[in-house]
């Protein structure tokens, strides 16, 4: 972005009024405030959230907070990005406006009516939809006009055939919002709510499926009552919906990412554990665990560590030629949560399993967990690293090391 362009690197220096008065980089979404100076629309909107209430530049008080866009200063700084092209300034893109507060509350007016034609309320929820993906702004603005609870009624009032697109359009816009305790338990208290979005799962439409499981997993995350997270749970089918989402192709990455968050969430209950390495989780995450991003790895290595502390789960993950192999090379390469996790599914696996013992010497995972303990991570990770040397101290071959007390002699310097 021009914003990260430094003036002394290209050889080319930003017009004055071309930067905001308060970050003094080039503007992207000038907008004017009432005292008639222009900003950037993301630092006088911090600004004021902070809780200041005077221009910045004046320091008179701001006697209305409505910013109006300045696109005749935004098209000067677009031609002036296009004018200095050559020194790598990139063009800045024509910003979308920001929601409207009376135009949402009429979308959703409209997408509530039963009296208004499906057709006509299919369309506001779509117009919501490409609002609420435009941007956080806008999901704020959806949000507080009691948004959730409208589309949750939407949701669940209608099963049938006919009002299906209404249920669809209206999942996806809930997919994109946190919910209360109180509208969590709105949908986890009733079974035919539960046992709805579970067959969604199995949809024909991809984007239904994904949208389905979203929803389930904030509700997951979102219900503090055991009992009701066990319902959840309980439901019939919802491990097997939630790991095919695992299968979905590379070209929709947007599947793995809430296929992890929906079966993480679902892996915290204990008791129904076993239902998800039946439904073939363990499969399923190893053969894609190294297409996730990073912080979907780490969710992932912690689901890996939650399976192995039931007997159906470690076994299955011992029986799996990747597994020891990959959390091996994992350790110390992603992050320290990554570490910690592959270090705690490594223990319970060597704990239960000789074989595996055999197969993370073989991994390397000495020169690994001797890294380990000298590094930086989490003191968590470190003891798990420690009661795993401790547990191959007889599995390490004898050329490498000759006895336990060689550990403390070897040099090796910190990660």
């Amino acid at each position: 972005m021009p914003r990260s362009v430094e003036p002394l690197d290209v050889g080319v220096q930003i017009p004055y009024h071309f930067r905001c008065p308060i970050s003094l980089e080039l503007m992207c979404d000038p907008v004017t405030v009432s005292t008639g100076q222009t900003y950037d629309r993301a630092s006088i909107e911090s600004w004021v959230a902070t809780g200041n209430t005077t221009c910045p530049v004046t320091r008179t008080t701001l006697t209305d907070f409505t910013l109006i866009p300045n696109h005749t200063l935004r098209r000067l700084i677009q031609e002036w990005c296009v004018a200095n092209r050559s020194f790598g300034v990139e063009r800045i893109p024509t910003p979308k406006q920001p929601a409207d507060p009376v135009t949402v509350r009429t979308l959703l007016n409209q997408a509530s009516s039963e009296s208004t034609h499906v057709n006509s309320r299919v369309s506001a929820l779509r117009r919501l939809r490409g609002l609420a993906r435009d941007s956080d702004k806008n999901r704020s603005v959806i949000a507080s006009n009691n948004a959730r609870e409208v589309l949750l009624s939407i949701a669940f009032s209608n099963t049938d055939s006919d009002s299906s697109e209404l249920n669809h359009e209206t999942l996806a816009i809930l997919s994109m919002f946190p919910l209360s305790e109180s509208e969590c338990a709105f949908v986890a208290s009733d079974s035919e709510r539960v046992r709805y979005l579970v067959s969604l799962l199995f949809h024909s439409s991809l984007d239904v499926r994904v949208n389905s499981a979203a929803v389930i997993e904030i509700i997951v995350a979102g219900t503090r009552s055991p009992e009701l997270r066990s319902q959840i749970c309980n439901a019939n089918g919802i491990y097997t919906g939630i790991v095919e989402i695992f299968h979905c192709p590379l070209a929709y990455p947007r599947a793995l990412k809430i296929g992890i968050k929906a079966l993480f969430a679902l892996c915290l209950v204990k008791q129904h554990r076993h239902k998800a390495v039946a439904a073939g989780a363990v499969e399923a995450i190893i053969d894609r665990l190294a297409d996730f991003e990073k912080c979907d790895v780490e969710r992932a290595l912690a689901t890996v560590e939650l399976l192995c502390r039931i007997p159906p789960g470690c076994s299955a993950f011992a029986h799996h030629a990747l597994t020891v192999p990959l959390l091996v090379k994992i350790i110390l390469k992603v992050s320290d949560r990554a570490t910690e996790y592959a270090a705690g599914a490594l223990l319970s696996l060597c704990s239960s399993s000789e074989r595996c013992q055999m197969e993370a010497v073989t991994a390397g995972v000495l020169t690994q967990l001797l890294l380990l303990v000298q590094s930086d991570c989490t003191e968590r990770a470190k003891r798990k690293a420690q009661m795993l040397l401790k547990l191959l101290r007889n599995s390490w071959p004898e050329d490498s090391v000759g006895n336990s007390d060689d550990y403390a002699c070897i040099d090796v310097l910190p990660f």
